[in-house]
């Protein structure tokens, strides 16, 4: 089974600029989570998402490296049936001529 997350959008402050310290911005997740479905385990997205938001609201990563690796071993600590994750975090608005994103995979 396939859990789509997808255009997760957040305000909050990521980033390692001084402007990024102080004002919030937009973040965009996407996540695919591939499991092992059965009826006594199955994934609840909605806390995925919880997950990813508090983790981002209160963490206030310097480094999108950082929040991956965090918010990728959170997930994959309270759903072992997860058989592959991929989270990409998208900072939309960082430069006024692209989109900047960041992603990782789990096996």
């Amino acid at each position: 089974m396939t859990i789509h997350i997808e255009r997760l959008t957040l305000n909050v402050i990521i980033g390692i600029l001084d402007f990024e310290r102080t004002s919030k911005q937009k973040v965009i997740v996407e996540t695919k989570i591939n499991y092992n479905y059965t009826e006594e385990q199955f994934i609840d997205y909605t806390s995925v998402i919880n997950i990813i938001e508090n983790s981002l609201k209160e963490q206030r990563y310097r480094l999108l490296e950082d929040a991956l690796n965090s918010i990728g071993a959170k997930i994959i600590n309270d759903f072992p049936q997860i058989v592959s994750l991929y989270i990409k975090i998208s900072k939309p608005d960082i430069i006024t001529n692209a989109s900047v994103a960041l992603s990782k995979e789990w096996k």
